[in-house]
């Protein structure tokens, strides 16, 4: 009998879900040092614009990992992801036109105008 030929079977490969939860643990790591140095931030004596610009920039961060990764963006068609974005635009525009329409004088309502004139809250 002759000796046993090597085997062309391939070695094992590691399962695609072991592979994606080693993904999403990397991520859950490392979003939570970011959530991390944010409360760290909170704390320093920075000036206000410093640490809001600051809070905003590592919270995009941590935004745009989670809705690539845990959304599934990353994996997913190009369309899709603008789509997205479209939307995220659309809501941030919303939002910024609904903040400048309520922040001017003419929509406080007309009773809280009379008590702020009045000054005791009562007409006379």
């Amino acid at each position: 009998m002759s000796a046993p030929a090597a085997s062309s079977v391939p070695a094992p490969v590691p399962a695609a879900g072991e592979n994606k939860f080693q993904i999403y643990l990397r991520i859950a790591m490392l979003l939570a040092v970011i959530t991390g140095v944010e409360i760290a931030v909170i704390g320093l004596p920075f000036t206000p614009w410093l640490l809001i610009g600051t809070l905003a920039v590592l919270s995009l961060v941590k935004f745009m990992y989670v809705i690539f990764c845990f959304m599934h963006l990353r994996w997913d068609k190009v369309f899709c992801t603008v789509l997205f974005f479209i939307g995220l635009v659309i809501a941030g525009a919303t939002m910024w036109a609904l903040l400048k329409l309520f922040s001017t004088p003419e929509s406080i309502p007309l009773s809280v105008a009379v008590q702020a004139l009045t000054g005791s809250g009562r007409l006379a």
